[in-house]
């Protein structure tokens, strides 16, 4: 298996030109170190990463190959394969439109494009002021409900464009 330089000298440490917060740094380090054993959760703490930083980025799939004793390139597979993972940062209030048959059938694109003209930006793109987001999801498997949007954690079923303007009134 191959390592990194600091795997092999044993010396993984935060990187010294991070741009994103120390502190976000431990709090990784500190989960990592709670489990049982590092083999097998690379997953597990890649989400435990996204859901602190709120992305993905290469600086933070490094210091993760790092701490878990993996290779970068394992890392970055695993990120670039799950389409829940994301290696752009996301706005405060990610929006995920299900684009899944049911939801297609029942007018999620025209739900999606009334996301875009109310926030003016496109799929995968984030509002000026960093607020939202929005992207398009295969299937949440909550077809009786299509077409669904989810915000941040918050599901919304039977969504039509006309309701768009309220559902982001929530936030």
């Amino acid at each position: 298996m191959q390592t990194s330089t600091c795997q092999a000298i044993g010396e993984c440490r935060m990187p010294d030109h991070a741009v994103l917060p120390q502190p976000l740094y431990r709090e990784v380090v500190q989960f990592i170190e709670a489990l049982p054993q590092k083999e097998g959760h690379l997953v597990t703490v890649l989400h435990k990463a996204q859901s602190v930083f709120g992305y993905l980025p290469i600086e933070v799939q490094q210091f993760v190959a790092d701490h878990m004793e993996v290779p970068l390139a394992q890392v970055y597979g695993v990120v670039s394969f799950y389409t829940f993972f994301t290696m752009v940062p996301k706005g405060k209030h990610p929006i995920s439109i299900c684009m899944g048959t049911a939801c297609f059938v029942k007018g999620a694109d025209k739900v999606v494009h009334a996301f875009k003209e109310q926030l003016k930006i496109d799929i995968g793109d984030v509002t000026p002021d960093g607020k939202f987001s929005i992207d398009t999801l295969r299937c949440v498997g909550g077809c009786a409900l299509a077409p669904i949007v989810m915000v941040g954690e918050k599901v919304y079923g039977n969504v039509t464009p006309g309701q768009v303007k309220k559902i982001l009134a929530d936030f």
